[in-house]
């Protein structure tokens, strides 16, 4: 059986999206999770790590010998491997256009990764509204979410960006809970997009786990000093 190296769910937007893709596509694994306790190079997690991946970050896809790091690679590689759960879709052009918006998710939207990191189990409205007054990048970040989202729903007709559920809508469910845990402004389809995403039965299991963990770490959360 697949086996996936997490971190802990309320925290690790980047564990999040290939667990929610398995999970919603149906694909059995076992969860491995590597607790966030530092990144120090001494520390339990990178000492868990060691030997699995030569980076020693989270998410790993391990399937017998073969280990997959990188969240990207292992949405590539479940895609490869079960052509039947039609993870990017089946236009040529809209699976390009889908792998082109899963690496500008991968490589872009800094800001909003920086200053509204993924705490699932906060609503933080407050500090969201300092960000939205004080950090012009951020809003640049989220129009362009907008942007991307109205339009591929609107041609797509929903309720996932490309139709139905894909390797897209997982690459983009940790910004679905930043925008909800922040709550940044965003329109109404954006909002009903959100909803959708986390009703979605691979995005519910994933939050719950998020609520059951009762685990804060300081320096995931330098706005508050206590849960």
């Amino acid at each position: 059986m697949l086996k996936l190296y997490i971190g802990n769910k309320n925290y690790s937007s980047w564990s999040m999206r290939p667990w929610v893709l398995l999970r919603q596509a149906g694909i059995p694994f076992e969860e491995i999770r590597v607790r966030f306790d530092s990144f120090d190079p001494g520390s339990q997690f990178k000492a868990t790590l060691a030997g699995i991946n030569p980076v020693g970050k989270v998410p790993v896809l391990v399937d017998g010998e073969l280990a997959v790091w990188d969240s990207l690679a292992i949405a590539e590689t479940v895609a490869e491997a079960w052509p039947d759960r039609q993870l990017w879709p089946q236009d040529r052009q809209a699976r390009a256009r889908a792998r082109s918006i899963c690496a500008e998710m991968h490589a872009g939207f800094s800001a909003l990764r920086t200053h509204c990191p993924m705490n699932i189990e906060a609503r933080l409205p407050e500090v969201g509204a300092l960000v939205w007054r004080d950090r012009p990048a951020v809003r640049a970040d989220v129009e362009r979410l907008v942007t991307m989202w109205t339009g591929l729903l609107r041609q797509h007709g929903g309720p996932m960006l490309f139709g139905e559920f894909g390797i897209a809508d997982a690459y983009f469910a940790p910004v679905c809970m930043r925008l909800r845990t922040y709550a940044l402004p965003v329109p109404a389809a954006v909002t009903d997009y959100i909803e959708r995403v986390c009703s979605l039965p691979g995005v519910a299991d994933w939050i719950e786990g998020a609520l059951a963990e009762q685990d804060f770490l300081d320096f995931e959360e330098p706005y508050r000093t206590r849960r």
